[in-house]
């Protein structure tokens, strides 16, 4: 094995240490509707309120995202990975089966927002930077719908985890 590659999965293994929230981060317009299970996104500013959300090149979905200009950002729930598990492709149902169940509401900007989420953020597309592997998009939001029941889900060293908050007793 060669060092770069060898450094590379060093840099992977290192990384799947690094818990990050399940998002799953949906698209609808002229060039169709889809979504793909995500962690890296990243808050970038509050004013405006901006997000960076990467993907891999080689994703098919990339261009949907790029001509729909459009994206909404759904922070999952604990009780949502199922949903996390279709649309990162690891159960093989079709993307128009995973937009035909009942758990979808349609945002202020048009995009499907999962129902139940810990938050729904609807953004336009201000930039696309190729970097390496991945695709970055920083997207500023323009509506916010937030849901104060169910529990964090992040992903830490390749498998899915609850993260359960504290009750606060008065």
């Amino acid at each position: 094995m060669s060092v770069e590659n060898e450094h590379r999965l060093r840099f992977r293994d290192a990384m799947a240490s690094l818990s990050a929230a399940v998002n799953i981060i949906t698209t609808e317009g002229p060039a169709g509707r889809c979504g793909i299970t995500a962690t890296a996104v990243c808050s970038v500013t509050d004013t405006p309120p901006s997000v960076m959300v990467c993907i891999n090149s080689n994703s098919a979905m990339n261009p949907v995202f790029r001509e729909n200009g459009r994206l909404c950002i759904n922070v999952l729930n604990h009780e949502q990975e199922p949903m996390a598990r279709h649309f990162a492709g690891m159960t093989g149902i079709s993307m128009e089966e995973r937009f035909s169940w009942d758990v979808w509401n349609e945002g202020a900007l048009g995009q499907p927002q999962l129902k139940g989420a810990l938050a729904n953020l609807e953004g336009v597309i201000d930039q696309v930077q190729e970097i390496g592997t991945h695709l970055v998009y920083l997207v500023q939001i323009k509506h916010i719908t937030l849901n104060q029941e169910g529990h964090g889900l992040i992903y830490f060293r390749r498998n899915f985890h609850p993260v359960v908050s504290e009750m606060v007793m008065a």
